[in-house]
């Protein structure tokens, strides 16, 4: 069973930056298009950013200029550079990783953007 695990999340003031972490246990991270996505209060969860197998990246366009994905195949984790952050960043941060129909998810981590 593949396991996710996130880290790097908390409270900033507007402006700040953050660095999120996700930690994929097992040996095929390689494999996976990683993203993360998030979830507000009383919001769906909505796609952030992702990053396939071959670097290849996308972000929402409240993300772009700001946020940045990668990954280090070295260490199985895939990382979310957020700068600029706004009160309307906050959010639960989760991590995912997908192959063909398989899905994982990790437990969220929140980030709280507020003065």
């Amino acid at each position: 069973q593949v396991q996710l695990v996130e880290s790097g999340g908390g409270l900033v003031q507007p402006g700040g930056s953050l660095r999120l972490s996700c930690a994929v246990s097992g040996n095929n991270f390689r494999i996976f298009v990683m993203g993360w996505y998030r979830q507000a209060p009383g919001k769906q969860r909505e796609l952030v950013a992702g990053i396939t197998n071959f670097g290849i990246t996308n972000y929402t366009d409240s993300a772009k200029g700001r946020f940045t994905i990668s990954r280090d195949n070295a260490k199985n984790t895939v990382y979310l550079q957020m700068n600029k952050l706004e009160p309307e960043d906050t959010a639960v941060y989760y991590c995912n990783a997908g192959f063909l129909s398989l899905e994982y998810w990790g437990q969220g981590t929140q980030v709280t953007v507020s003065s």
